[in-house]
């Protein structure tokens, strides 16, 4: 770049001999923000205080009968009836399942589902049977009773039909017989009325009642196998943990060697994936059905179903086949490159040589993590079921209140009842009409935007501590007598004393930029149906610009907070001085850089890819030897998922270290480049490596 070009993006840093890397005579900074984050976070904890007072996670957990009380919930009498019995199942194929996540039917909690059919009207006539029959009926009811008595009060239901559990409710045994609906195996049944009907017809009320409870259905599979699989996914993360550690150590001695094994290990891995691949796809050649499209095939809640198509390893394997063909690309073109970052690496490697501890920072900063995130989720949970129990009318026969809202605790004496004698005034669902529950969505927007906001003050609040350690090593003449006690604690030291404000206001932009991203995918799912082609061509827009929006701001915050780390000065005042000297150095930027980011991508995708493998063979049960050893799943992707996503987290987190170290170096030695010359009045701090690749030297004085 030209000197004039230079002068655009602001004065070249200036040399001063009293400068010495940090300093320690700095001021507090940003302290506006500093006082809105105290403020915002106290009332974060008023939040949750209110969410938990309100709030009832049982609500979430266990199935709720007519009268509002909860199935199987532990210290009740309902403690062992832990399903919910419907009493007509028929009337759930009303829309008003749908939209009021309640079928307008007596619900009541039992033991176990009835397994076969049977009327009142017959059971009423055996003492046996009926004592069988009272499992499905209010308490009220009586063997002195008769059988009108008992349906006109509705104390029972007017016939069984065998059914199974699902998701803790009790639906019909539907099945299918010479492609004919049955019903525990009949194809016919009497209902309450002595009429034939079809086992078909019940269908549509075991399809609308099951609707709403689909995606629960899933999630409780899955949370069946995390309590399965818990203990073998906690060892893979110690195995990821373990692998990056041994990384990171070996780096700190055979740097340039490791990064060699990573870049070959690291194609060996993604190779041996593309042949696995097509192996799948061949073995799936002739087998039935596994030709079916992905598109042909649709949505399916059971997703090893797709590793059964032929074309989902075809995409496999060509994704693959792509990233393969990239890395090999970029190795090539780039290979000097490759040799100066290797470079900067060994001297990242050099630095935490110094200072150890910062490796084991991340797990500080994984600690507050789970803490921000913990908060959130409980916090989320408990807002969401802080609503009301809200009671309906169901009625038998033509009533005008049917619907209508109703107090369960008075209705036998209320209007409603003395004008619809046979109607009911059962449990709906969850909600309320006080200020409270009116503002119950803000509480939960408030909730999203604070975790976004913590979460970034976290992440920020590692970065600076680390580059403040980093930067004082740079800047130490004698290394390593001039690097101060326990850099890393200072420098968190400094930045919570001086610099929360800083911290606050990047957080704070970066939190913006993420909740308008969550509104804009709410906003997308809310006018899906009614979008049209300019609409959606806008949104994605849209999400592409604040996406490429949240990426530009997490890269400039990332060389604030070094800036601020070294000068402390304010946030504005560091990015704008970080951007101007990177733009000075825009090529060096471009290059040198991205290419040791790349390098230590490779690092991370070669543990995950590694730790991934492991996972998939033991789970799936590939493995003979550990046929008998792998827990039973419904979905073994589950902990193969959750194994590989927290190896990448654990990787990025001991890896981060190197991340910042290298870009901190890199944003020094680009100041050092600016302010000294190689004079002996102005030598350069950069060690001989990086002076030999930049054909620089440092001159001695006349006569040494």
């Amino acid at each position: 770049m030209e000197p004039e070009e230079k002068k655009k993006y602001g004065e070249p840093f200036k040399h001063d001999p009293s400068f010495k890397g940090p300093i320690h005579n700095r001021s507090c900074t940003d302290i506006v923000c500093c006082i809105f984050f105290i403020i915002a976070v106290m009332g974060y904890i008023a939040v949750g205080i209110l969410a938990w007072s309100q709030g009832d996670p049982r609500k979430a957990i266990y199935p709720t009968d007519s009268r509002g009380d909860f199935c199987g919930q532990a210290g009740t009498p309902l403690e062992n009836k832990r399903k919910l019995f419907y009493f007509n199942i028929m009337k759930c194929a009303s829309p008003m399942v749908l939209l009021s996540f309640q079928c307008p039917t007596t619900q009541l909690c039992v033991e176990k589902c009835p397994d076969k059919f049977m009327t009142l009207a017959k059971a009423h006539l055996n003492d046996k049977d009926f004592d069988y029959y009272k499992n499905f009926c209010k308490e009220t009811v009586t063997r002195s009773m008769s059988a009108p008595d008992i349906l006109r009060e509705g104390l029972c239901p007017a016939m069984l039909i065998p059914s199974k559990s699902f998701t803790r409710r009790c639906f019909p045994d539907l099945g299918l017989k010479g492609g004919v609906v049955t019903v525990g195996n009949e194809t016919k049944f009497k209902d309450e009325s002595g009429k034939m009907r079809d086992a078909k017809d019940l269908v549509d009320g075991v399809k609308n009642a099951t609707v709403v409870m689909e995606a629960r259905q899933v999630v409780m599979k899955i949370f069946e196998d995390y309590t399965q699989s818990w203990y073998w996914i906690l060892i893979g993360l110690v195995l990821a943990m373990l692998l990056s550690l041994l990384f990171i150590v070996l780096m700190r001695f055979l740097a340039g060697i490791m990064i060699w094994i990573i870049i070959f290990a690291v194609i060996a891995v993604l190779g041996y994936g593309i042949f696995h691949c097509y192996m799948e796809y061949a073995d799936l050649k002739n087998e039935p059905g596994a030709n079916v499209t992905l598109k042909e095939l649709g949505f399916q809640t059971d997703f090893t179903i797709y590793l059964q198509i032929r074309q989902t390893w075809l995409a496999f394997m060509i994704i693959l086949a792509i990233m393969e063909v990239i890395i090999i690309l970029l190795l090539i073109f780039l290979r000097k490159r490759v040799l100066i970052a290797i470079a900067l690496i060994k001297e990242a490697s050099k630095a935490i040589r110094y200072m150890m501890c910062s490796i084991f920072y991340p797990l500080f900063t994984f600690l507050l993590l789970a803490i921000v995130v913990a908060y959130w989720a409980v916090t989320a949970v408990f807002l969401s079921t802080s609503n009301e129990a809200i009671y309906k009318v169901v009625n038998q026969s033509a009533c005008v209140h049917s619907g209508e809202v109703c107090d369960h605790a008075n209705y036998s004496t209320s209007k409603m009842k003395a004008e619809c004698p046979d109607s009911e005034c059962n449990f709906a669902f969850y909600g309320g009409e006080t200020v409270y529950h009116k503002y119950l969505i803000a509480l939960q927007f408030y909730n999203v935007f604070l975790f976004f906001w913590c979460a970034n003050f976290v992440t920020a609040l590692g970065q600076m501590s680390l580059a403040g350690a980093f930067a004082s090593y740079y800047w130490a003449f004698n290394k390593p007598d001039d690097i101060p006690a326990f850099p890393v604690f200072s420098s968190m030291g400094r930045s919570l004393r001086y610099h929360t404000g800083s911290l606050a206001f990047g957080s704070l932009i970066l939190a913006i930029v993420q909740i308008i991203r969550v509104l804009l995918e709410y906003l997308d799912h809310k006018l899906k149906g009614a979008q049209n082609k300019c609409t959606k061509f806008l949104l994605c827009c849209l999400k592409c610009c604040f996406w490429c929006l949240e990426k530009f701001i997490r890269f400039l915050n990332r060389n604030a907070y070094i800036m601020v780390a070294i000068h402390g000065k304010s946030f504005c005042t560091s990015a704008m001085n970080a951007l101007n000297l990177l733009m000075r150095n825009v090529l060096r930027v471009a290059v040198v850089d991205k290419v040791t980011d790349f390098l230590l991508f490779l690092g991370k995708l070669l543990i995950v890819g590694l730790v991934g493998v492991f996972a998939f063979f033991f789970f799936s049960g590939r493995v003979k030897a550990f046929e008998d050893t792998a827990p039973n799943l419904h979905y073994y992707w589950v902990p193969i998922l959750t194994v590989v996503i927290g190896s990448y987290l654990i990787a990025h987190g001991f890896f981060s270290v190197y991340d910042m170290c290298v870009d901190t170096l890199f944003l020094c030695f680009l100041e050092d480049l600016e302010r000294n010359d190689g004079s002996p009045e102005r030598p350069y701090l950069m060690p001989d490596s990086l002076l030999k690749i930049l054909n620089k030297k440092n001159k001695n004085k006349a006569g040494e």
